[in-house]
């Protein structure tokens, strides 16, 4: 065990987080303890960890002399990657985030290790799929007048808060305008070659395998596709054909192209959410009524449903 003493400089406190919860993580994730005083912090623990807390405040003092100052839910999910892998900085997160803001109007910046990942595979890979939980409303919205633009909008809001959220709204409204951001139909892609584009597939655990292969070989020169999808809200009549799955198997391995999943602490809104998804997964698998032989309840836990769907033998 060792000690070390940092000296406390003004401008540190937004690093503590609400009602120290900032300083918490640090200490339960790094097994260190952290003693505040009027003119300094007290750490102590092992030395390894030691170092990685000063290295925290160290970055963070660097950042607010830059004028950097990210509020407190995403310094907490910054802080979080932070603890949980060693080889991660706060300075190198938030840096890697400026490179990503260029034109827009705050930093991309993932807020949970397999969000960092999934970036990263964007940046490395022309092919990304992201699999994983999504919180869906169980409706469908039925007939909807108007236009096609009418018709899809609907779907499409939570993508267009984003853009709004980036970018100034006058601009994405003038790239929508001008078909710089083009959304369409998975039927409009048919005979298409997309170049020179950044292609987003939404909702990809709907389409049939022969949709699916239709989509991923419009790919065109420079340009980069990611594929969106919830394994567990296939609406098709039959699961097993969802192109989704039939690409997840085909395409594991091939160079070039890249799977994450995602779990629900990456849904990362507020910290109830987390909470919230967990109690009704919690809740439905309780409601279920479990498979019985001769009598006796057997249950399959989902990963091994996903592996028999995935590799049946």
């Amino acid at each position: 065990m060792v000690k070390k003493s940092l000296h406390l400089t003004p401008g540190i406190e937004p690093l503590y987080g609400t009602r120290d919860e900032n300083l918490r993580l640090m200490e339960d994730g790094l097994k260190v303890q952290i003693d505040l005083r009027s003119d300094s912090i007290q750490l102590m623990g092992e030395a390894m960890a030691v170092a990685r807390v000063e290295g925290i405040f160290s970055d963070f003092e660097h950042l607010r002399k830059l004028g950097v100052h990210p509020h407190n839910g995403e310094l907490n999910a910054l802080l979080k990657m932070v603890v949980s892998d060693p080889t991660v900085t706060l300075r190198g997160l938030v840096e890697s985030g400026k490179q990503r803001a260029i034109g827009t109007k705050r930093a991309v910046q993932p807020r949970s290790p397999n969000q960092r990942k999934y970036v990263e595979s964007i940046e490395t890979n022309d092919m990304v799929f992201g699999i994983g939980p999504a919180v869906e409303a169980g409706e469908r919205l039925g007939f909807l007048p108007g236009s096609l633009q009418e018709k899809v909008d609907p779907y499409l809001r939570p993508l267009y808060d984003a853009l709004y959220d980036l970018l100034d709204p006058v601009k994405v409204d003038k790239m929508l305008e001008t078909n710089v951001i083009e959304v369409a139909p998975l039927a409009f892609m048919r005979g298409r070659t997309l170049n020179d584009a950044f292609i987003i597939m939404d909702e990809a655990q709907n389409t049939t395998n022969e949709q699916m292969k239709m989509f991923l070989t419009r790919l065109g020169n420079a340009s980069k596709a990611v594929i969106t999808g919830d394994l567990t809200q296939i609406d098709l009549p039959n699961p097993k054909k969802s192109g989704l799955f039939e690409a997840m198997r085909v395409l594991d391995g091939v160079e070039g192209i890249k799977f994450c999943h995602f779990e629900d602490v990456d849904v990362v809104r507020h910290l109830l959410v987390q909470r919230i998804v967990r109690a009704y997964d919690t809740y439905q698998r309780a409601e279920q009524l479990p498979l019985a032989v001769d009598g006796v309840p057997l249950t399959i836990q989902e990963d091994e449903t996903r592996k028999r769907m995935l590799h049946p033998q």
